[in-house]
C-alpha cells in the first residue's frame, strides 16, 4: 500500500436525492498518470473535489498522499497536492510574475524558494515572454502551460488536473501533455479528468465513469482488447447512396454485431464472432470490409452506449 498515492474505497456522494458518485473504488500508484474519463455529468469533477477535501463524502473513505481525508485539515492536503481546472489557477488581470508571487504566498514559500522555483518552472515550459505580461494577453496554450507550472510550484506529490485542456488547440494540448509526462518522470502522481479520447489514450490507466459509477478500469490497451477481442470491421458501402438503407437492413443483426456510422462508413462492433463470420459473404455483397484496430473513441461508445442496447 506504500506505493499508492490515492486510495478510494466505496465513495458515495449525494446532493439531496441526487447521487453524483455511486460507490466507486480505485487506487492510483505513485508516479502514475491516471485518467478519469466520462461525459459531462458523469461524476469526474465531484470525485476530484472530494479528493481535494472540498466536498465531504456521504460515505466511503479517501486517502490522499498518505493522509486520510476524514482526519486531515485542508492545510495538510494542500501541502501535498497541486490543482488545475479548465478555469485555470491563475488570474487574467495579474501579470505572470504577480500570479506566481500570489501562489507562492498562498503556499507559504519563502522569498528564496519563490525565486528558485519560479525560475525553474518558467524555464521548464520555455517561457520566453516578459514576466510583466498580463495573463489575458498570453496565447491560450501558453496560459495553460503557465497555469500547470504554477500549480506545481510548491513541488506537490500529486497534481490534479480537471479537464485542463478544454478549449485549446490540438498543438497546445500536445505541448501541455509533454509537461504532464515531465512531471510524471519526476515521480509526481497525475490524476487527470478529460473528455478527449486521444488524451485518455495517453494515460497509463483509465477509469471510465458513467452516471456516477466506474464502468471500466484498466490500461487503454487492455480495455481495447477486452471490449474488442476481434478488432473492429470498417464497412464501406459499395453504393454510398444506399448507406442509410443498408444500416436499416443490418439492424436486425444487432445481437451479432452493432453498426455505428462514421461519416459514409460504418464500424461493426462484434458480439458473436462465429455468427459474424457466417454472415461475412453476405456482408461483402453490400460493403468493402477491413479489419482495423479500435480507437479509444470506439471503446467509449461501446461501453457507454452499448449498455443501453
Amino acid at each position: 500500500m506504500h506505493d499508492l498515492s490515492i486510495i478510494v474505497n466505496n465513495l458515495v456522494i449525494r446532493f439531496a436525492d441526487f447521487v453524483a458518485v455511486n460507490n466507486i473504488s480505485f487506487n492510483v500508484k505513485k508516479g502514475e498518470i491516471f485518467g478519469l474519463l466520462g461525459a459531462n455529468g458523469a461524476g469526474k469533477t465531484t470525485t476530484i473535489r472530494a479528493l481535494l477535501g472540498i466536498i465531504i463524502p456521504t460515505s466511503g473513505s479517501l486517502k490522499v498522499a498518505g493522509i486520510e481525508s476524514s482526519k486531515a485539515t485542508n492545510e495538510d492536503i494542500k501541502r501535498k497536492i497541486g490543482y488545475m481546472s479548465q478555469k485555470l489557477t491563475i488570474y487574467d488581470d495579474l501579470t505572470v510574475a504577480e500570479n506566481l508571487e500570489l501562489i507562492a504566498g498562498l503556499r507559504k514559500l519563502s522569498h528564496k524558494q519563490f525565486i528558485e522555483k519560479s525560475d525553474k518552472i518558467l524555464e521548464m515550459i520555455s517561457f520566453n515572454q516578459s514576466r510583466k505580461t498580463l495573463v489575458k494577453e498570453l496565447p491560450s496554450g501558453v496560459k495553460q502551460q503557465v497555469s500547470l507550472a504554477a500549480s506545481a510550484m510548491h513541488d506537490p506529490a500529486i497534481i490534479f488536473l480537471d479537464e485542463p485542456t478544454a478549449g485549446v488547440s490540438p498543438l497546445a494540448r500536445e505541448k501541455f501533455w509533454e509537461l504532464i509526462y515531465h512531471f510524471a518522470k519526476e515521480g509526481k502522481t497525475i490524476l487527470v479528468t478529460t473528455h478527449y479520447m486521444d488524451e485518455a489514450e495517453k494515460c497509463e490507466r483509465i477509469a471510465l465513469m458513467r452516471a456516477g459509477e466506474i464502468i471500466a478500469l484498466d490500461t487503454p490497451k487492455n480495455l481495447k482488447h477486452k471490449i474488442f477481442p476481434y478488432g473492429i470491421f470498417e464497412l464501406k458501402p459499395k453504393d454510398t447512396q444506399l448507406a442509410q438503407s443498408l444500416s436499416a437492413k443490418w439492424l436486425t443483426a444487432q445481437d451479432i454485431f452493432t453498426l455505428k456510422a462514421y461519416g459514409l462508413r460504418f464500424h461493426a462492433f462484434i458480439h458473436d464472432w462465429k455468427q459474424f463470420k457466417s454472415l461475412e459473404d453476405e456482408l461483402k455483397k453490400d460493403f468493402e470490409m477491413e479489419n482495423i484496430n479500435p480507437s479509444f473513441e470506439d471503446v467509449f461508445i461501446e461501453l457507454v452506449e452499448g449498455q443501453n442496447r
